[in-house]
Parts: structure tokens; sequence; C-alpha cells
């Protein structure tokens, strides 16, 4: 890209609408303030295709308490010993002291105070403190399907934030192998690799901070606190979400776990069936029972959606020749393929096989099955929870409204990302509005914007009332499915 520090209107505007989203779900975030258009022009290869055009440039307005990252602390690193590529301020171990200092009296004031008279034991807190920090956010991640896209250690905030919003992604259907970044072509940053890759950046980070803290302290600190917390965090998270408000039982992370295995098993949405569990209730009588089965598979996905996830990728002749290769030369084939994406494009050729026998009743019996399967072991769980109140009615009351305070209705898929930014690169902003106020509220029904003040400025009153003229279509799309276009978006 010539190094020219652009920043165009498509990847502004995405990173503009999620930092806001991820603030108003409650994940720590940095935050947009102001998004600037310009009417200079850069090049880029949008797709790495070699089909490059011009975009509108833009500015975004970051805020943050820092934007000192993990790899910040990396420009000490010693000459690799393979490329000879070093730090620049390798052996200035002054300077390290000083971004040490710094960062925890300015951003962990409570560790420095507590450890004023021992910088090693200063140090370790700190790091402690990132470790647990950095777990519950990648948990509060897995827990509404967010794929950051690009986790290097340059990417990772020394306060526990979200930051440098790239090629992100919500996931649509679940899969836990989801890949939201088209040029990750091995899955590195996968949504199931999230925890472990933070957890990876966390070592490296340790490594940095040597000899101010000895690598056999943080990568203790790291083994014992890390997995921990990301399981506490996680789990319940995953019980708020599926209303277990009373008891906390060992059994909830298989309960988790098998929930899971059925959204992958069914290619359900994996936000809008968090959001339908809410309606189900232990008594709930044969007749609405069915009509919920009915609305659960309803949020899985069709034949034809399948057909397009398990489209194979690969020419025939160019399979058929990889295959050859890795079997007589598995050097040579070590580097242009990998053995995974030979295995996926297999399964997927295998499964689109499948799909051309399945008939959309089949599949819909084989969805409700899954999930009538499921939802017996909910019920039991749920009523586990009856027993031990004394008021089921008041349980219930309390159960829906943490699990619709904990599940979003809204989230910034894709498709919705693309509408509002195919509109403003045509000079029309409104979309971009329109998401923001959706996004602002993710837990409520989205009702003409009445949480927009009388007093509001007249431009924005005007656009609130161009939005609400619109009738429902955004609303009620993006509350649900996305349609079958959007599974031809591809972000890099």
């Amino acid at each position: 890209r010539q190094a020219d520090g652009r920043k165009v209107l498509r990847s502004s505007i995405r990173e503009f609408l999620c930092s806001e989203a991820m603030f108003h779900l409650g994940i720590p975030t940095t935050r947009a303030g102001t998004c600037v258009t310009s009417d200079s022009k850069v090049v880029r290869d949008v797709f790495y295709d070699g089909n490059p055009k011009n975009e509108r440039c833009a500015v975004v307005l970051r805020i943050a308490s820092t934007f000192i990252r993990f790899g910040s602390f990396e420009i000490f690193k010693p000459p690799d010993e393979y490329t000879g590529r070093k730090g620049p301020s390798v052996n200035r171990n002054d300077i390290r002291i000083q971004m040490l200092d710094y960062v925890i009296s300015t951003f962990y004031p409570e560790i420095q105070e507590a450890y004023s008279d021992n910088t090693v034991q200063r140090n370790a807190a700190f790091f402690r403190e990132i470790t647990k920090r950095t777990a519950r956010l990648v948990a509060e991640w897995q827990c509404v399907g967010f794929c950051h896209g690009v986790l290097n250690t340059d990417n990772m905030s020394i306060v526990g934030l979200t930051i440098d919003y790239g090629p992100f992604g919500f996931m649509d259907r679940y899969d836990p192998e989801h890949v939201c970044n088209g040029s990750d072509n091995t899955g590195r940053y996968a949504y199931n690799k999230q925890p472990e890759i933070c957890k990876w950046n966390l070592g490296k980070l340790a490594e940095a901070l040597v000899p101010e803290l000895p690598l056999e302290i943080s990568q203790l600190i790291l083994e014992e606190e890390y997995d921990a917390e990301f399981e506490k965090h996680y789990l319940q998270k995953m019980r708020k979400k599926l209303g277990l408000v009373q008891l906390e039982l060992e059994e909830d992370s298989k309960l988790v776990s098998e929930l899971l295995e059925t959204m992958h098993l069914t290619a359900g949405d994996f936000t809008n069936i968090f959001y339908l569990l809410s309606s189900f209730s232990v008594d709930i009588d044969p007749s609405k029972y069915e009509e919920f089965l009915e609305e659960l598979a309803s949020q899985c996905a069709s034949v034809e959606e399948l057909k397009v996830v398990f489209k194979p990728q690969m020419d025939p002749r160019q399979l058929s020749m990889m295959l050859m290769l890795a079997q007589s030369n598995p050097q040579l084939f070590a580097l242009i393929g990998t053995k995974a994406n030979i295995n996926k494009e297999l399964e997927r050729i295998e499964q689109f096989s499948k799909l051309q026998q399945l008939t959309a009743d089949d599949l819909l019996s084989r969805n409700k099955r899954h999930w009538k399967e499921w939802l017996e072991k909910y019920r039991v769980r749920l009523q586990k929870e009856v027993e031990s109140v004394g008021n089921a009615d008041a349980w219930n009351a309390e159960r829906v409204k943490v699990m619709n305070s904990n599940n979003p209705k809204y989230i910034l898929r894709n498709y919705i990302a693309q509408n509002a930014i195919e509109a403003a690169e045509n000079g029309d902003f409104s979309e971009v509005r329109n998401v923001l106020k959706l996004l602002e509220h993710p837990f409520q029904e989205a009702e003409c914007f009445q949480e927009v003040k009388e007093d509001a400025e007249e431009e924005g009153a005007t656009a609130t009332a161009a939005v609400c003229s619109q009738e429902t279509r955004s609303r009620q799309s993006y509350c649900s499915k996305p349609p079958l276009w959007a599974s031809e978006l591809c972000v890099t």
C-alpha cells in the first residue's frame, strides 16, 4: 500500500460503528469520537486480487486512556537468531524501566501504591492484572461471537481494551473454526483460537519485560491465572445468557458445550438463538413447545445457505494435483499448501455432495430433533433453578431480565456494515446514523429511536425522522438472519 498512512472510508465506518457497538455491549474498548470524510482518494486493492480501485480517505478520532500495546514493549527485542532483526531500542533497559513506571503509575495506581517499595513484586502484580483483564476480555468476545481478525501483539492493549478494528466480524452461523479475515489463510486468528492466541501474546509481553520481571515469575503467573480466569468469566457470562441466575452447578459447562455443539450441527445463528431462549419456559405447553422448535429451526441455515457454505473452493484438477504433490514431494507441498486447507476442501466436497440429496423437510426434521434433545436438558436444568426458589414467577421474571440484558438483539453483522458503507460511499450517511442508533441499544427493540432527546440538534433530528420514515425494513432485517448474499462478503 506504499505506506501512505491513509485510512479509507470503508474501513473507517467499520471501525467507528464497531467500537461503539462493543462499548454498548459492555465490552472494554477504545471509543470512536468522530469520522471525517476527505475528498482525497487513494488506490486500494481491497481483496488483494489484482483489482485495485480509488477509495475516499477518512480520519477516525479514536479515544482511549492509552494506546500503548503489548508490542510497544517489543522495541527492546534482541537480534533474531535467524533474521538478525532487532528492536530499535535494544539494550536500552533505562527506557523499559521508564515505560513500566509510566504504565503502572498512570493506569494501575493501586498496584504502584501497594508495591512502591518492591519493583519486582510491583511488576509481577501488574502482569497478573493484565493477564486477568485479557482473559476476561477474550471471554467477552467469545460470548457475543466477536472475531478480531488480527490478534498480533501490536493489537493488544496494555490496559485490556479491544483495540484496532480491522478485518473483524461477528459470527452469523455458529462455526467454532470461523475465520473473519479473508487473508488469514491458515486460520491463525479463528474464533476458537482467540483465547489461545491472546495467551500466546501475553507470553511475548512477558519476554519483553525481562529483566524487570524475570521470566520464571511471569510464566508461572500466566499458567496459574490465564486459563482459570478465562473459564471462570466465560462460564459466568454464559450462565447469564442462559438465565441460570440462581445456582452455579458443575454440569453447566457441559450444558453450554452441548448447546454450542447443537448450534454447530444445525448451523444455527449464534446471536438469534441465544436471544430466542429467553422465551422458553419450564412449563411450556405442548402446542407452544412445537411453535418454539419451529422458531429455533428457522434460525438454522437452509439447504441453499449450506450449499453456499460448503461449495468447493478449489478447481478439481488443482486439488488432485495438490494431493499427488503431498504424496510425492511433502517438502514442496509444505511450501505451497497446508494439510489443514486440503482437509477442509475434502470436507467441503463431501458435505456438498450430501446436500445434493437433502430436502428442506429432511433438514427441518433433523434440526428439530437436535434442538429437542438439547431443550430437554435445558428444561431439566431450569427445573433445578425453580426448585431452589420460593417464588417461581419472580425467578422467571428475573431470569428473562438477565437474559435480555446479556443476549443482544442487534450486532454489527458484516452485511449491515456493508449497507452503511455503500450508502456512505455514494454520499448518503443516513444509514450509518441509523445503524449507530441500533447499536447504541443492542438489547432493546428499536421503536423509531425514542431514545433520541427532544432537544437534539436540528440535523440529528432530521436524520432520525428520515430513518424512521423508512418503515421497518432495516430494523426487521437487522435483527434477523443475514440474507444469502451476505455469505459472499469478504473482509481482508
